[in-house]
C-alpha cells in the first residue's frame, strides 16, 4: 500500500518529536494528534485530541487522512498520577487508536510499549529473569500498573491485528530510556558509571531492573519509522536499545554480580548489551548506530 501521510499521537512528547522529525526527513507528510497546546513546528497539521475520547480519535484520525500511525500519546511515568490513570492511558488510548484504525482504513500502526512489559522499571520489587540477553521470547511478569499497562495494550494490539479487517501490519516496541546527545552527555559521558558508585545512587534499582539499557533517541524514531515500512503481515514485538549498558563494568562480570540465577545464553563480550535486538535487526533492518563510549 502506498504510504505518504502518518499521524503521531503524543507528538508533542521528547520521543513523538524526534519521530516526526525523522519521518518528515524522510519525505512523509505528518500530523500530531496530541492534548494539549501544540509544542512543536515539525508536522505538517495538527490535531488536538484527547486520545482517551473514542470520538475525538475517530475525528482527528479521519481528518488527518493518514495511512500510518505511530502511537505514543499515553501517561509516560507511573509516578505523575494515580496508578488507574495510568493504567487506563495506555491500554483505553491503544484500544481507541487500534480500532480507529481499523474501522478507517489505516494499514499500518506501531505502538509504544516499554521495557516495563518484562516486569521492570518501575516495580518495586527485583525484575525476574529466566534468561540473558532478554529477547521477545522471554516471559513477561508486569505487576505495576504501567507494566500492565504496556502489557495489555501488547495482546490488545495483536488482537486487534488478528481481525479480518484490521490492519496490515501492527508492532509493538520494547524500549529502554530513550536519549538524546545531550542527555547521553551528562548522563553517560560525563558521570561516573562505574559499578562501585551506582550502586549507591538513588536509581541504582531502576537501573538494574532495567538492565542497564537504554536506547539513543534518533535510533528509536528510526525504529518506528521501519516498523511502518516493514513487509511483515500480522503482529509483532521488537525489542529495541543500544548495543551496550549504561555502566562501565564487563557485561559478564555485571551478569554474574547482579544477574546470578539468569542463565546466560550464549557468550557476552565487553560492555554488550544483556538486550538482545536480533529481532528487530532481522525483520526491520535496524541497527543501534551510537554509542556512548565513542567506540
Amino acid at each position: 500500500m502506498s504510504l505518504e501521510t502518518v499521524a503521531v499521537t503524543g507528538g508533542n512528547g521528547q520521543v513523538g518529536r524526534a519521530v516526526l522529525t525523522h519521518l518528515c526527513d524522510h519525505g512523509y507528510r505528518t500530523v500530531n494528534i496530541s492534548r494539549g497546546s501544540r509544542r512543536e513546528s515539525v508536522a505538517d497539521g495538527y490535531r488536538r485530541t484527547d486520545l482517551l475520547d473514542a470520538g475525538e480519535v475517530y475525528g482527528s484520525l479521519a481528518a488527518s487522512d493518514a495511512d500510518a500511525v505511530v502511537h505514543l500519546g499515553m501517561v509516560p511515568r507511573p509516578d505523575s498520577g494515580p496508578g488507574h490513570v495510568t493504567f487506563e492511558s495506555n491500554v483505553m488510548s491503544s484500544y481507541h487508536v487500534l480500532e480507529a484504525c481499523q474501522h478507517l482504513g489505516v494499514g499500518r500502526v506501531a505502538v509504544a510499549s516499554s521495557m516495563s512489559a518484562l516486569g521492570a522499571g518501575f516495580d518495586p520489587d527485583p525484575v525476574r529473569l529466566d534468561y540473558l540477553p532478554v529477547d521477545e521470547s522471554h516471559p513477561v511478569d508486569p505487576r505495576d500498573p504501567y507494566a500492565l499497562g504496556k502489557r495489555v495494550l501488547e495482546q490488545t494490539a495483536e488482537g486487534i491485528a488478528r481481525r479480518n479487517d484490521g490492519p496490515q501490519t501492527v508492532s509493538a516496541l520494547r524500549f529502554p530510556i530513550a536519549m538524546d546527545d545531550e542527555q547521553m552527555r551528562e548522563t553517560l559521558v560525563d558521570a561516573d558509571r562505574s559499578l562501585d558508585t551506582l550502586r549507591e545512587a538513588s536509581f541504582f534499582h531502576s537501573a538494574r531492573n532495567t538492565l542497564f539499557a537504554y536506547v539513543y533517541l534518533d535510533d528509536l524514531a528510526d525504529a518506528f519509522r521501519r516498523c511502518l515500512e516493514a513487509d511483515f503481515e500480522g503482529y509483532e514485538t521488537f525489542w529495541v536499545a543500544a548495543a551496550e549498558t549504561t555502566v562501565d563494568c564487563p557485561t559478564t562480570q555485571l551478569a554474574a554480580e547482579l544477574y546470578p540465577d539468569a542463565e546466560v545464553q550464549g557468550e557476552l563480550s565487553g560492555y554488550e548489551s544483556l538486550v538482545d535486538t536480533s529481532k528487530a535487526r532481522r525483520m526491520l533492518g535496524w541497527e543501534p548506530t551510537r554509542r556512548w563510549r565513542g567506540e
